[in-house]
C-alpha cells in the first residue's frame, strides 16, 4: 500500500504542467538575495528535490549556480527541461525523494520548494545524508496564502468545496503544514527561519488558472460538472475582490534553513 501511495503522489500532476508553467507564482527576489548572503554561491552544487516545472530551480540557475532538477513526474520534468534548456548549468534528473540518483557526497545544498509536504520524511532524510557533503545544508520553500484575509479565507472555502481526491496538498487556515513536521527534518530540530511578503497579482484568468493548477483541483476532462462550479465561483469571487481587472491576493514566502538531523 505504501509503494502505491508513492506512485500516486508522483503522478499527481500529470497533465498540469502547463497549467502549473503558466500560473504557478514564483519566489520574491528578497529570498534569493537573502540565501545568496548566508552560503549560497555561483558555485554551489544545488540538488532541488521535487522540481516541478523548476520555477525555483530558474531562480538559483540564474544566479550560476549547478542545478540537478530531481523530479519523478514525466510532465513536470518536461516543462522544466523545455523552460531551463538555456541553462548550461541545469541538470534533469529523474528521481524523487527516497532514490535521486546523485552521488555521494556530491551537494552543497538541498532544495525542496513547494513540495516536502509530499516527502516520505525517513527516506528523504536518509538520502539527503548520502548526497549531501559533510558541512552541506537542506532547505525547505513554502508559497503560503495569507489567511489573515477574508479573501483568501472565502478563496478556501470555494477550493475545498469543489476538491476532489485527496486533499493533502490543500493548506487551509486551521491545517497548515505541521510546523513541527518541518523542524523534524533538521538537526535538534533548530533551523533558520524567514519570512518574506510575496502578495500576487492576479488578473482573471490567471487567478482561476492558479487554482485549477493545484493536485486537488478538478479537471474538465474528467470532472466537468465539478470544474464549471469551480471556475464560475473563483470568477464570481474575483469580480467581487478585484480593483480595475485586477485582483489582490495576500501571501508570503516562508524559508526553512539547516544541518539535517541523523536517522
Amino acid at each position: 500500500m505504501r509503494e502505491r501511495a508513492i506512485v500516486v503522489n508522483e503522478q499527481r500532476f500529470t497533465g498540469k504542467a502547463e497549467l502549473y508553467t503558466k500560473y504557478r507564482p514564483s519566489y520574491p527576489k528578497e529570498l534569493i538575495d537573502y540565501l545568496y548572503s548566508i552560503g549560497f554561491e555561483k558555485d554551489s552544487i544545488i540538488a532541488d528535490i521535487g522540481a516541478g516545472t523548476g520555477i525555483f530551480s530558474r531562480l538559483m540557475l540564474e544566479r550560476g549556480s549547478k542545478v540537478f532538477c530531481v523530479e519523478p513526474n514525466e510532465d513536470m520534468r518536461n516543462a522544466s527541461i523545455n523552460d531551463l534548456s538555456e541553462f548550461t548549468n541545469f541538470i534533469s534528473v529523474n528521481g524523487n525523494d527516497k532514490n535521486t540518483g546523485l552521488q555521494d557526497k556530491s551537494i552543497d545544498f538541498v532544495t525542496a520548494a513547494q513540495a516536502a509536504h509530499w516527502f516520505d520524511q525517513q527516506a528523504f532524510t536518509m538520502e539527503c545524508q548520502r548526497i549531501l557533503k559533510s558541512n552541506g545544508k537542506i532547505l525547505m520553500v513554502w508559497n503560503t496564502r495569507d489567511y489573515e484575509h477574508e479573501i483568501v479565507i472565502r478563496d478556501y472555502e470555494i477550493r475545498n468545496k469543489y476538491a476532489v481526491g485527496d486533499k493533502k496538498g490543500m493548506s487551509n487556515p486551521t491545517s497548515e503544514y505541521s510546523l513541527s513536521d518541518v523542524y523534524d527534518y533538521f538537526k535538534d530540530g533548530i533551523c533558520e527561519y524567514k519570512v518574506f511578503r510575496n502578495d500576487l497579482q492576479f488578473n482573471r484568468n490567471n487567478y482561476i488558472g492558479r487554482n485549477l493548477s493545484a493536485s486537488y483541483a478538478p479537471r474538465e476532462e474528467s470532472d466537468p460538472d465539478i470544474y464549471r462550479a469551480l471556475t464560475y465561483e473563483l470568477a464570481k469571487l474575483f469580480d467581487e475582490y478585484s480593483v480595475d481587472g485586477i485582483l489582490n491576493y495576500p501571501h508570503f514566502t516562508e524559508s526553512y534553513i539547516g544541518i539535517i538531523r541523523t536517522v
